[in-house]
């Protein structure tokens, strides 16, 4: 018996998580070519249950856009989304005021803390071909100290994220640190922020027929690895079909042999915050009170109100890869 696996779990939409994480999705939808409006032909939308379109038979998904595939303006409280584009574009607007657009690579790190609303819709740019959108939102929970953290987002830039290349396999570290290889600094008040809580993104490709040994870390540290593409993975002695989660001792030398194709991994690992989890949808506190009191927030001030013309607002065609910030101020890629 592999003592070294904890737990292994089928992959569904949403994926399980382990405290600090509070889910994670890996969005892959091959949309068609775009339109003027940056969304599909309309005659492509019909038959498709448009406000709610989740269908996981389907090549691609609506979610709950109506004319442009995502997510139309909606509030976040208490915890952060990390947003790892790998392929396409997602268009950020906040209340704020604040913006974005970013892909090919970029993530970008929210904090909701005490309370926005943003909208995150997925512009079909290409009039050309199809548009191949692949991307993970993660949700990092706050502790109580920090659930009403002023809101906060930084981008971390594909050009900046730290890869690190090895014979057989490649590790883009998202958080955290990969040996010696060290992340970007995350948002100041993320719990990823302390580095005694050991939180970690790493996105690992490892080659057909290669492998890889993940560094250890400490006792109490919860790790969780997402095979998500490929045919197998062997775990020590274990072998691993695609689609499946693995919480693993982190403590453990563990090595990671791909089958006869290229595996995709996702892991997620970080020092759990052991605080109670009080959840309805997007607002995430500790208690029922708390709850009550995000709720009252946003009834009176709709978390500053939605400053763009749209709740599904994208960006012209012709903008780059940018954030515009609360401050106003701008980077454009």
């Amino acid at each position: 018996m592999n003592t070294y696996i904890l737990r292994k779990f089928p992959l569904g939409f949403q994926w399980q998580t382990q405290d600090p994480f509070l889910f994670c999705v890996h969005h892959l939808d091959h949309f068609p070519k775009g339109t003027a409006d940056l969304g599909p032909d309309p005659d492509l939308l019909k038959g498709k249950p448009l406000g709610s379109d989740f269908d996981p038979n389907q090549d691609w998904r609506m979610y709950h856009g109506q004319t442009i595939p995502g997510f139309p303006a909606h509030p976040h409280v208490g915890f952060e989304t990390v947003t790892v584009v790998n392929q396409g574009f997602c268009d950020h607007s906040d209340s704020l005021g604040a913006a974005g657009r970013f892909g090919l690579g970029d993530t970008q790190w929210m904090t909701a803390g005490s309370g926005v609303q943003h909208s995150e819709m997925f512009p079909l740019l290409n009039s050309e071909k199809e548009n191949t959108l692949e991307l993970f939102q993660i949700w990092l929970n706050l502790p109580k100290k920090s659930k009403f953290a002023d809101p906060y987002f930084k981008m971390l830039w594909h050009e900046d994220i730290p890869v690190l290349e090895m014979e057989s396999a490649t590790v883009t570290v998202i958080a955290g640190n990969f040996k010696d290889t060290l992340a970007l600094a995350p948002p100041p008040d993320s719990w990823a922020s302390e580095p005694a809580n050991k939180v970690a993104i790493w996105s690992i490709t490892i080659k057909a027929n290669g492998e890889i040994r993940l560094p250890k870390s400490e006792k109490g540290i919860n790790r969780s690895i997402y095979f998500y593409e490929g045919d197998s993975i062997t775990i020590d002695s274990e072998k691993i079909l695609a689609n499946f989660g693995i919480d693993v001792d982190s403590t453990a030398d563990i090595t990671i042999k791909a089958g006869s194709e290229q595996a995709k991994i996702l892991v997620l690992q970080g020092a759990p915050i052991n605080e109670p989890v009080a959840q309805q949808g997007p607002f995430v506190m500790t208690n029922r009170e708390e709850l009550q009191k995000a709720f009252s927030q946003f009834r009176l001030t709709q978390f500053g109100g939605w400053p763009w013309q749209y709740p599904d607002n994208v960006h012209p065609a012709e903008k780059g890869r940018f954030a515009k910030y609360p401050d106003g101020t701008l980077v454009e890629k």
